[in-house]
């Protein structure tokens, strides 16, 4: 399964919006990520619908939009409609797991999960099935730029080995801390897509980081 560089906006320039979603869709990147957070289910708030308006009117990549909320299922239509291609809600913030994700689905894009770093891969044994990917948090969410937790490689491997078991074409993604050491070890574990901030925007040259992530 081919890899996959998901740069998250939240590490962007957002006076420069514009400029580094034009550098995204020049590079090797396959999905735009974005963060979207409450500041309820996870202590920060970042950006929600307008901001992924107007990026979808100039990407040329699928957006990957991550929705750090609580009760997710009111405002999933609302994302589509503003231009996700792939939505994902928590494990954690969802009393109906299953009815969330055929939610999603019935809108005819791709049906996340995100686990924190505390939740068990075992959690999805009863819903793998029904997902298209499953995002592992490698840091605690809400904030960029924090240390990744060396845990999330035997959670990676874990979710591979249930992934091939139940459901080969559920990608895997994870987010937080990911450089050229950790992201080599994700994708040796069994990630297919690494989520990338601070790491793709703070450096030299963010379209060369984003093609190096994508061979390591």
């Amino acid at each position: 399964m081919n890899r996959i560089i998901a740069p998250s906006i939240l590490s962007a320039d957002f006076n420069n919006l514009g400029t580094d979603i034009e550098m995204i869709n020049r590079s090797e990147a396959g999905f735009i990520h974005f963060d979207v957070m409450d500041g309820v289910f996870v202590p920060n708030i970042s950006f929600g619908i307008p901001v992924i308006e107007h990026v979808n009117k100039i990407a040329r990549k699928p957006l990957d939009v991550h929705l750090m909320i609580i009760n997710p299922d009111p405002l999933i239509g609302s994302f589509v409609k503003a231009g996700a291609s792939i939505i994902t809600v928590h494990y954690e913030a969802c009393s109906h797991l299953h009815r969330t994700i055929q939610h999603i689905k019935n809108f005819g894009v791709k049906a996340s999960v995100c686990l924190n770093p505390h939740t068990p891969v075992a959690a999805l044994e009863d819903i793998i099935a029904e997902l298209d990917m499953v995002l592992l948090m490698s840091v605690n969410p809400g904030f960029g730029g924090q240390v990744f937790i060396e845990n999330t490689y035997k959670k990676v491997r874990q979710l591979k080995s249930l992934v091939e078991k139940n459901n080969p074409d559920c990608l895997i993604e994870v987010d937080g801390g990911v450089n050229y050491e950790t992201g080599k070890k994700l994708f040796d574990s069994g990630a297919n897509v690494l989520v990338a901030g601070s790491f793709i925007f703070k450096s030299n040259n963010p379209e060369e980081t984003i093609q190096n992530l994508k061979i390591l």
